[in-house]
């Protein structure tokens, strides 16, 4: 893997010019923050040597080099998924690759089931811990230049960086949930009782993706900042049939709240 991490950067290294200072990962429907993006360098990835191409309606599958906010940042404009059939090392592949180009924070966005009876679709959660349901990624060999073979996860993701987010909320009067997501395989949603068991083992939302993400970032030493969008509800009395495409529409509708929160911790002092 190492090699062909190498085949990569010298690729868009070679195209880009300069190191990123901030990666972003966009999740289903939540693209948008893409038009942010000043002095845009675009990437389709299946132009990039070694990258997967996402198969999920909702992920439009680019890699975006540019400037928000004065920060120099790498954005993927849809991720990979576990349940389309890729390993976890294609899964995680390109947090691997934007470490190596030089960023310093890894911001990541979802959409996600929410557990708790005061979520409202649209609301914003701040993700503060999570429980992982999924294939552990870094499982097999371990190559001694990503990280250690056992990396500690008390602080997954970076309580300086939440800390900062929660006062840009407050003074874009943006209101943001704080919890724990929970990772699990899919495609399926969840089962009602399903939701009760996860709600039951400490989770206040849930979702397919992430924390794979995370975990890498964190071998990496990489600071995370994480948020899930609700796009439905796991609640009882308020679970109801639900489709991909009433997340994506869910997503759009919570989109300018994300943006807007992004855009401005990105102007605050990160690192």
């Amino acid at each position: 893997m190492l090699e062909k991490i190498k085949e990569t950067i010298a690729y868009l290294s070679k195209r880009i010019g300069e190191q990123a200072e901030i990666g972003i990962i966009l999740g289903t429907g939540l693209g948008g923050l893409v038009n942010e993006i000043e002095d845009a360098i675009i990437f389709p990835y299946e132009e990039i040597p070694n990258f997967p191409v996402s198969t999920v309606h909702g992920h439009s599958g680019r890699l975006i080099f540019g400037h928000i906010s004065g920060k120099k940042v790498i954005a993927m404009q849809g991720r990979f998924h576990f349940y389309e059939g890729y390993s976890m090392e294609e899964v995680t592949f390109p947090v691997r690759v934007m470490k190596m180009l030089g960023i310093q924070l890894l911001i990541v966005s979802n959409a996600s089931g929410g557990l708790r009876q005061e979520f409202q679709i649209g609301d914003l959660m701040f993700i503060t811990d999570h429980i992982n349901l999924m294939p552990n990624p870094l499982i097999g060999k371990n190559i001694d230049e990503f990280g250690p073979r056992f990396p500690d996860m008390s602080d997954a993701y970076s309580p300086e960086i939440l800390r900062k987010a929660k006062h840009v909320a407050r003074r874009c009067n943006i209101n943001c949930h704080e919890g724990v997501y929970v990772a699990v395989t899919g495609p399926t949603f969840e089962t009602p009782a399903e939701y009760y068991y996860i709600k039951t083992i400490g989770g206040d939302a849930v979702g397919m993706s992430t924390v794979p993400e995370v975990i890498v970032a964190r071998q990496m030493k990489l600071p995370v900042f994480a948020v899930s969008v609700i796009s439905d509800l796991g609640v009882k009395g308020k679970i109801v049939e639900i489709s991909h495409e009433e997340v994506l529409d869910a997503a759009a509708t919570a989109q300018p709240k994300m943006t807007t929160i992004i855009k401005e911790l990105l102007k605050e002092h990160l690192f």
